[in-house]
């Protein structure tokens, strides 16, 4: 009896060791993630962007939504969850607000539809979804996320892609529900001047064709993670689709460099492969991600004539953010937690 009971209380007694450390290793993994560095930007579009233009109860509103954005995706990085979650809590944000073109704030193609394209790519992974041309699907950057953990592809269009977020659970909306009069506003006005062109199409567009929301992060694994959405161009055609659904245009992520979002006129975006350049420079030239986000922004883009602007982050949480347009909206959370919130130039 005595040998049983000492015997017993040996296992209880290794048991007991065995507890504390699984639980020490637990607790200091749990502090390892909240001591870890962590890092967030976000952006809600760039263009034709003047402080003269803006009332102050506008700016106010701009400024209260990209700041709850980027805290609320911060917040979650700190939490130690994923970035691929926080890219898209933060983007989710911005899609429910009128605000953006994303989600309900999309502009409207020629025919009065919106039609939503978004992506998101791991750096750690170089996985990456995509979704182009939706149209009933209540956030693309989600379904964005669906493709690439649960699908074989990258990208999905169209009808297929609607098909596939409903078989998979993601809420499916009637096309209405992104409707503003603001973004009508600016329809009527792109075709009145669109009537007035030679060719009707194209090389027409004003400021509409500005206009995405995007995020970029390093979460607390040391993975950096870039997402994308948008409605698009006011008064496209034809299913005309930009760069924000497209891998190393619009979207790029590699833990070996940095993670971007862009934002901007597509067309220039892809053809200069953008994302994926700034990465590039970046992971062949030696430079900083500052010195890389320049050089595309204000020197590729600009001897093209093309107008926008990026939000990149490296693996150290170093946070670049230029743009060549009067504007750009945008917010950030760097690794001493100290916040940024900005619209114009200066």
């Amino acid at each position: 009896m005595f040998k049983y009971r000492f015997t017993s209380l040996k296992k209880l007694a290794i048991t007991g060791v065995s507890l504390f450390c699984l639980n020490a290793a637990a607790f200091a993994e749990s502090e390892d993630n909240h001591s870890a560095k962590v890092a967030i930007a976000i952006h809600g579009g760039a263009g034709t962007i003047v402080k003269s233009s803006m009332t102050p109860e506008k700016e106010a509103a701009y400024t209260s939504t990209l700041k709850q954005a980027v805290e609320h995706g911060y917040a979650l990085l700190k939490a130690g969850e994923k970035g691929e979650v926080a890219v898209v809590e933060a983007i989710k944000i911005l899609e429910t607000s009128p605000l953006f073109n994303a989600g309900i704030g999309a502009v409207y193609t020629f025919d009065g539809e919106h039609e939503l394209d978004a992506s998101i790519m791991h750096g750690g992974t170089k996985n990456a979804g995509a979704v182009a041309g939706v149209k009933t699907i209540r956030s693309p950057i989600e379904a964005a996320l669906l493709v690439m953990n649960a699908s074989p592809h990258v990208m999905l269009s169209g009808k297929g892609a609607e098909a596939y977020a409903a078989e998979n659970g993601l809420e499916q909306v009637d096309n209405r529900i992104f409707d503003t009069e603001f973004r009508k506003q600016a329809l009527d006005k792109a075709k009145a001047r669109m009537a007035q062109a030679s060719n009707g199409y194209g090389t027409q567009q004003g400021t509409e064709r500005f206009g995405t929301v995007g995020a970029v992060v390093l979460d607390s694994e040391g993975n950096i993670v870039a997402g994308t959405s948008t409605g698009g161009m006011t008064a496209k055609r034809y299913g005309r689709i930009g760069d924000s659904p497209v891998i190393g245009a619009g979207t790029y992520a590699d833990n070996e460099s940095c993670a971007v979002s862009a934002t901007g006129h597509g067309e220039y975006f892809i053809r200069y492969n953008v994302a994926a350049d700034i990465c590039a420079r970046m992971k062949y030239l030696g430079i900083s991600l500052a010195e890389a986000a320049d050089s595309v922004v204000n020197g590729v883009l600009v001897k093209a004539k093309g107008d926008g602007g990026v939000i990149a982050i490296d693996g150290q949480g170093n946070i670049a953010m230029p743009f060549n347009s009067k504007g750009m909206y945008r917010a950030s959370v760097d690794t001493d937690g100290h916040v940024t919130v900005a619209i114009y130039q200066d």
